[in-house]
Formats: C-alpha cells, sequence, structure tokens
C-alpha cells in the first residue's frame, strides 16, 4: 500500500518474507537515489529535518529498520546487522532503485556497510555520521540500560535513555521520536543493539571498507558521547576516505543542526551520486 503526505512524501508498507517494511521516499525519482539508514531505537523520522534540504537534488529514499518505526516487530526474525543490510536490498528492489549513495547514521552506518559487502552493485557510495568504527571508540553511557522490568519506559526513562545521543544543554527530544522508541518491543531493541555489537566486534568497519573500494565520507560531531569523535581517524585506512569533523555538536547531527550536516552531506553527492538508467 502506497501514500502521501502533505509533504510529498510517499509512503509504502511493503511485504517482504520476514516482515513488512516501511519505505519513505522523497524528491524527483528522476534524481540521483539517497538511501538514509537510521540507528538503533530509531525511525525514519529521524531524518526529517534533513531530507527538505536533500531533495533538491535527490530521489531520497528512507527505510524503517524491521523492529523499528512502522515496519513489523517480529519476535521470531533475526536482527542481525546482515539480515537489516539483506532486507534493505530487497527493498531496494522492489522499489526499482538499482543504485544509490547509502547514508547510515550511527549504528545504521553499520547495516550500510554490511549491505555494500552484500550487495556491491547497488551502493555507488557511502556516507557515515557518527558511527563508531569498532568496539574500542564506544563510551560506555553513565546512566543505566532501561532494565526489562521497566519496559515500557517512561518519558523521563526514554529521556536518560537517549540523553547521550546529543551535546547541546538542554536539546529536548522530539516526542515522536520518544514514541518510536516506546513502541518498539524489548527484543527487538535488545537483538538489534546486539547485532551491531556482534557485527562490530567481528571486525571493525575500516578494515570492512578498505577492500570495497567505495569512496566514503565520515561525518562525526566532534562533541560525541557515545563514540569517541577522535576514532573517525580511524577511517583514513580507507583508500580516499573523508573525515569531517563538526564542531558543537554530538551523537545526532541531523537532528542538532541538519543544515550543518548537510553541506558536506552534499559536496560528496554532488561527486558521487548516480543518475538512474
Amino acid at each position: 500500500m502506497t501514500s502521501s503526505d502533505g509533504n510529498n512524501t510517499a509512503s509504502t508498507n511493503l511485504s517482504l518474507d520476514d516482515g513488512d517494511l516501511h519505505v519513505c521516499q522523497d524528491g524527483p525519482r528522476d534524481a540521483p537515489a539517497l538511501l538514509l539508514i537510521h540507528g538503533s531505537a530509531s525511525s525514519v523520522r529521524s531524518w526529517d529535518q534533513l531530507v527538505p534540504l536533500l531533495t533538491g537534488s535527490h530521489h531520497v529514499i528512507r527505510i524503517d529498520l524491521l523492529g523499528h518505526g512502522r515496519s513489523a516487530k517480529p519476535d521470531d526474525r533475526g536482527y542481525t546487522t546482515p539480515d537489516q543490510a539483506r532486507r534493505v536490498g530487497e527493498a531496494l528492489d522492489r522499489i526499482g532503485v538499482q543504485r544509490a549513495v547509502v547514508a547510515g547514521h550511527s549504528s545504521g552506518g553499520a547495516v550500510a556497510t554490511a549491505l555494500a559487502e552484500q550487495r556491491p552493485e547497488l551502493v555507488a557510495a557511502l556516507v557515515l555520521i557518527n558511527t563508531g568504527p569498532s568496539l574500542d571508540a564506544f563510551i560506555a553511557p553513565a546512566s543505566a540500560a532501561i532494565a526489562p522490568s521497566q519496559w515500557p519506559p517512561t518519558d523521563e526513562q526514554l529521556r536518560r535513555f537517549a540523553s547521550a545521543g546529543f551535546s547541546r544543554p538542554g536539546y529536548e527530544l522530539p516526542d515522536e521520536l520518544l514514541d518510536e522508541v516506546r513502541c518498539m518491543t524489548l527484543h527487538t531493541l535488545a537483538a538489534t543493539m546486539q547485532g551491531t555489537r556482534d557485527y562490530l566486534g567481528e571486525r571493525p568497519l575500516p578494515d570492512r571498507l578498505a577492500p570495497l573500494g567505495k569512496p566514503l565520507l565520515v561525518i562525526f560531531g566532534e562533541d560525541d558521547r557515545r563514540w569517541r569523535s577522535s576514532s573517525s581517524a580511524d577511517y583514513r585506512i580507507v583508500p580516499g576516505a573523508e573525515v569531517e569533523l563538526l564542531p558543537g555538536l554530538g551523537h545526532t547531527p541531523i537532528l542538532e543542526d541538519p543544515e550543518q550536516t548537510a553541506i558536506p552531506l552534499l559536496a560528496f553527492t554532488a561527486t558521487h551520486a548516480e543518475r538512474p538508467h
């Protein structure tokens, strides 16, 4: 089923073998494709403020990963990073996208990397936004995780859980994004986060990316409180990799300052995005 809202977003639910995926498309369909992949405990809505800055020159595609947003949340499916990447590739096949620049925020960057490993013909170039290169770069949270007995969490628990995602004092996470976490199941949240840890633990992302030969842009909020921003230098082992640090921004620059985030992103896609044949 496909629907459109007042912002010209076409929203589709795709029925895949292991669950329905929610897909949003914005911008002209004959423009170069730009796929945006959200992080854990998030959804397509995390990109809402950035999308209007991108649609002038791109066909922008957003996908709710299985277990997130408006996609299905089955307890009997795999939530590993390669599983999520496979589904993203199937979704692109279904909507007829043959080639795209793929951008991922946080753990979405790990899914983007896995997609490039699995389907190199689909991925023209990669953009990783505050995606930690390895488990060594992770900053242990000061606040305790949400316990199973506390599910569904209260607003206050959710805000504490999400607080490390931002650097600006007093930044208020939009209520609609809190709702996205609340609508997840504890299983899908825990399994997705474990899947990311396993993927990074098997092999750091720069080591995975180096042999792929894909153009790479790494954007990092310099004040990230989840991943050491200095670890962004690890990506320089990837031939030709570009690394852009954004001062004054934290783990989620796509929400904290979408305009500043869009500048290096659009400069990169201007060179590497490809029009559909």
